[in-house]
């Protein structure tokens, strides 16, 4: 079975009937911005809004009446982008049904939606989509004004509904339903991840603006020579051109002394690191261990450059998390993988964490 084909938030043996809450996103695979507009304001990322097409509203529609079918359940949160919807769902009951079934629901739903909008631009005629889907209506006395996000979305439901009949399941079914791929769904913890997982989701506008005005530093680069080596990067490759570099590497032996009572070597070295990039030097590590992401942490903090080693490689729309965002939006960050992305990837091994140490040291000889 294919990975997109799998359900991919059930373990074997699961049903998930519980209460809980779950963070789901719906994607349209070839990121058509079928579902919305980013907007951005005198170039403000803090200002984009996104601005739902019909489709977009549809959709949010069909997610806010799961509750109707599913009394147990309540939507939370959510956030409309061009190619995607992210929406939290709480299960304040134990659930007659697992969740997989409420969300396999929901996706049927908009895999309907996706054949009508389908229809409506297969049609290649001009009148029937404005017909069907219309942006403005004729106000008398007034001209054209804008028709109301909800009767362009009650349009396209109803022409969703009745499009079965009209055409016939085979040439139906052969339409587009432009959601092919499942939701995902990952389960949340309830006091720590919430809270995060809403300032995730509501960060989305401002940060594909940020990603639109700065697309150099999120661009994925392929094929980064160093030291004859091929590598990936996102973020600010001048880096590379820095004068002078230093790797963060916490040797075992310094932890396990400090275990044991003797903290000082440990925590001069980490000092050292600071100090090095206070004084101009660019940081070079992938960093691993607990007390290399502490150096990390405050290298973020005092908004100081470094060049970050991972061990996975990037998708094609990745996107840095949380504090990486912001320094790579300001140039400060450059990410580098020498490894292909591997969906599968859970864990790093000791063998990558040898590795990528390593490699460090290579740039850092540059």
């Amino acid at each position: 079975m294919a990975e997109q084909e799998k359900w991919k938030w059930q373990e074997p043996g699961t049903a998930w009937h519980g209460i809980g809450l779950y963070h789901i996103t719906l994607t349209i695979p070839d990121r058509s911005p079928l579902l919305g507009r980013l907007e951005i304001p005198d170039n403000d990322p803090y200002r984009a809004v996104v601005r739902r097409t019909p489709l977009g509203n549809a959709l949010v529609n069909t997610m806010l009446v799961i509750p109707r079918y599913h009394p147990e359940l309540q939507v939370l949160h959510f956030c409309l982008m061009p190619d995607h919807l992210h929406f939290i769902l709480y299960v304040r009951h134990t659930m007659p049904t697992g969740i997989g079934s409420v969300v396999r629901g929901f996706w049927q739903g908009a895999k309907k939606l996706g054949r009508a909008a389908s229809a409506v631009l297969a049609s290649g005629s001009s009148a029937v989509a404005s017909s069907l889907i219309p942006n403005t209506i004729r106000v008398k006395g007034q001209g054209e004004a804008p028709l109301p996000l909800y009767e362009q979305t009650s349009r396209l439901e109803a022409f969703a509904a009745g499009l079965l009949g009209q055409m016939g399941a085979d040439a139906y079914y052969a339409l587009p339903p432009v959601f092919t791929e499942k939701p995902f769904i990952r389960p949340m913890g309830r006091n720590t991840q919430l809270p995060n997982t809403i300032r995730y989701i509501d960060l989305n506008p401002q940060r594909l603006a940020t990603k639109r005005l700065k697309p150099g530093y999120f661009h994925v680069q392929r094929g980064i020579i160093i030291h004859g080596r091929s590598y990936d990067g996102v973020g600010n490759t001048m880096l590379l051109m820095a004068e002078s570099f230093a790797p963060v590497h916490v040797r075992s032996v310094m932890v396990k002394d400090a275990e044991h009572g003797n903290a000082e070597p440990l925590r001069n070295y980490m000092n050292s690191c600071v100090l090095k990039a206070r004084q101009g030097v660019v940081v070079v590590s992938p960093f691993i261990s607990t007390q290399e992401k502490r150096v990390m942490q405050v290298l973020l903090g005092e908004q100081r450059p470094f060049i970050m080693l991972l061990d996975n490689g990037f998708r094609d729309f990745f996107k840095p998390s949380d504090a990486l965002f912001d320094a790579c939006a300001s140039g400060r960050v450059l990410l580098l993988s020498p490894w292909p992305y591997d969906a599968t990837k859970r864990h790093i091994s000791r063998a990558d964490c040898v590795a990528l140490n390593h490699m460090a040291e290579e740039i850092c000889n540059l």
